[in-house]
């Protein structure tokens, strides 16, 4: 069974984990309303996508 000799030091242990950050999730402004939604998503606002309805939002 393979153990390590020495124990990882944390610069090493950092290192490896640089590139565990996550990003922000993309975001773009709807055209109609100017809320922002998710790049090739329906807006959640007016439910348009591409200049169509493609859901009735209830103003309520």
């Amino acid at each position: 069974m393979a153990v390590p000799k020495r124990k990882t030091s944390k610069a090493r242990r950092d290192k490896r984990r640089a590139h565990d950050a996550l990003s922000n999730p993309a975001t773009s402004v709807c055209p109609q309303c100017g809320a922002p939604k998710a790049p090739h998503r329906v807006c959640g606002s007016c439910g348009t996508y591409k200049g169509r309805t493609i859901i009735e939002i209830d103003d309520d």
